[in-house]
């Protein structure tokens, strides 16, 4: 049985078709309560640095730089660790569901912890 990395806005409605529910923010998103958002796990250490977040702050220019960068910082072995373990937690679960705060659907970091988790997944 392999599973699925969904993404999904915290702001959007959960559903029971979302499976395990994983924040990957760094910081709570502005204005929802922890009842309201239906998580199984808030995982802070797959997050980018706060550094690295301000630097970003979602200028589109910065996309493709972001992604590299962002890409190195999940290469250390604790968020490869962190990573693993959210994988673990959600056991034999179908769905896995990047939670997310920001606006931008196309251009955050659960994009690429997206692609990240389903290299994973594979090995």
């Amino acid at each position: 049985m392999s599973q699925q990395i969904l993404l999904k806005r915290a702001y959007d409605e959960p559903s029971k078709s979302d499976g395990f529910r994983v924040l990957v923010d760094r910081l709570w998103p502005r204005g929802i309560s922890k009842i309201k958002l239906h998580l199984d796990l808030w995982e802070k250490a797959v997050a980018p640095t706060t550094e690295l977040r301000k630097w970003f702050d979602h200028d589109l220019a910065k996309w493709s730089e972001f992604r590299k960068r962002y890409h190195a910082e999940l290469r250390h072995a604790a968020t490869r660790r962190a990573i693993d373990a959210t994988i673990a937690a959600a056991g034999k679960r179908r769905i896995i569901t990047l939670v997310y705060g920001a606006k931008d659907t196309e251009h955050n970091e659960a994009v690429v912890l997206q692609g990240v988790f389903q290299r994973r997944l594979r090995h």
